[in-house]
């Protein structure tokens, strides 16, 4: 059996465009990588056919999309039939990338595993096409990302702690990109005229209380105008001493920014359901 990590993530700063001809936000973000992980666990199928099981997740999830992309990308790899058994820790649908970084993980054993195994820009391509979130997760840790998440540049950044308040109900990514393009339209969102690149790359390399007070989310206006209660959130990550607190992604966790382990520890103990995390 192999065991890989697939790690959630924190979007530390999300700038999104107006959509491209395709429908797709072209975005510039920073991700980091947390120490709050799945484990997808891969070994032999005994019964000649690839299963995949992930509890608390119906239907088809990412991870069994990755599986079948890769063995129609790369037919003659030899890889033979897996067992796939993913387990979660990350939230499902709560904008720290979950499914992204169990399909990534997935595809790092199949490079492993196979024989003749896809070339890297193959399996890049190949990751893109599964979510834009996965290409970044292939190699989980601080990254700018951009275009429509292909560009992946590695960044350094300064240990945090977080603490994460998730939420029983998750949201659509898809239905916050459509109601950010709504809000737009009507003019109640200001339009990114621009993306700022080297910005991103200045962001990253200041100090924590500087970073965590410049954190910023294109999507945060349009993740509240579905969910105002989690306006909530925000403010109890302020109010317990946050540096900073911002949505992750399409949300809807919220997380606030804590120089160490001790105040983000102090601060989950008065919110409840929320969770420390450290950069992995």
């Amino acid at each position: 059996m192999i065991v890989e990590p697939a790690p959630a993530k924190l979007n530390l700063l999300l700038q999104v465009a107006a959509p491209r001809a395709d429908g797709l936000h072209p975005l510039c973000s920073v991700f980091v990588p947390l120490d709050l992980k799945d484990e997808v666990r891969v070994e032999p199928a005994g019964d000649g056919h690839d299963t995949v099981s992930c509890p608390g997740v119906s239907g088809e999830n990412l991870a069994t999309r990755a599986l079948a992309a890769y063995r129609a990308a790369a037919p003659d790899a030899g890889v033979e039939p897996l067992k796939v058994a993913i387990g979660k820790r990350i939230p499902v649908a709560a904008g720290l990338g979950g499914g992204s970084a169990d399909a990534a993980a997935l595809l790092r054993v199949l490079t492993v595993v196979a024989g003749r195994p896809l070339d890297p820009q193959r399996l890049r391509e190949l990751a893109l096409a599964l979510g834009s979130d996965v290409p970044s997760q292939l190699d989980p840790s601080a990254a700018l990302v951009q275009g429509v998440g292909e560009q992946v540049e590695p960044l350094a950044l300064p240990p945090m702690a977080f603490v994460l308040v998730p939420s029983d109900e998750g949201l659509s990514t898809p239905q916050v990109y459509a109601e950010l393009d709504r809000l737009r339209s009507a003019g109640h969102a200001p339009t990114r005229e621009r993306l700022d690149p080297q910005a991103a790359r200045l962001f990253a390399q200041g100090p924590v209380p500087e970073l965590a007070g410049a954190m910023e989310n294109d999507l945060e206006g349009a993740t509240l105008s579905l969910r105002p209660e989690l306006a909530d959130k925000l403010d109890a990550l302020r109010n317990t001493g946050a540096l900073g607190a911002r949505i992750t992604g399409s949300g809807p966790t919220a997380f606030g920014v804590f120089a160490d382990r001790a105040g983000a520890e102090a601060a989950a103990a008065g919110i409840p359901g929320a969770v420390v995390a450290l950069t992995r």
